[in-house]
């Protein structure tokens, strides 16, 4: 079955959990799938040193919903302002479960297909790298690291994965990896 009608399917087939307190704002970000060399990639970004949080961490595109606009629509306005993807290239697959970042906001993940060719503008002053990393980075568990951090009073599970010279880690990560196991892929 062709990736993207797996994840169709699989994404189908969850009732994704939804946060309905505990967060001060509502983010959503676009967990962007491409094909490239026979391969699936992620599409990520590294974020410059110049943004207002998360400074030169790796992360999905997506931002700060804004009035008017629902979650998906954010998730794609953002991917088109960072790093210029229009919406007419991303064929939406599904919602994913949401997630509380450390900065308070609900996060709402939509997995896309991106349908190429496309030409990447990064948003120099939010962007500072673009990265096709591809899924079988996040399926060796050579490169993963597994630390206990404490959280609003609670110790989990925070994830690392080495990338290069890059480290993808924090809700990012936690993202990539229940993902990757609700795809239920094997290496």
């Amino acid at each position: 079955m062709e990736m993207k009608n797996h994840i169709r399917k699989c994404l189908g087939d969850i009732k994704p959990k939804k946060l309905n307190n505990g967060f001060t704002r509502q983010a959503a970000v676009l967990i962007p799938v491409l094909e490239w060399g026979h391969k699936y990639h992620f599409l990520l970004t590294r974020r410059t040193e110049e943004v207002q949080t998360h400074k030169g961490q790796i992360s999905f595109p997506g931002g700060m919903r804004e009035e008017g606009e629902s979650l998906m629509q954010t998730a794609l306005r953002e991917t088109f302002e960072e790093v210029g993807i229009p919406q007419d290239k991303v064929e939406i697959l599904g919602r994913f479960h949401d997630y509380r970042s450390v900065t308070d906001y609900r996060v709402t993940p939509f997995a896309a297909y991106i349908n190429g060719p496309f030409v990447l503008k990064p948003q120099v002053t939010e962007v500072a790298e673009v990265l096709q990393v591809p899924f079988r980075v996040f399926m060796d568990p050579g490169r993963l690291r597994i630390e206990k951090q404490v959280r609003m009073n609670k110790e989990e599970d925070v994830y690392y994965y080495a990338y290069g010279n890059h480290e993808v880690w924090g809700l990012t990560a936690r993202i990539i990896r229940d993902f990757l196991d609700t795809l239920n892929l094997k290496q």
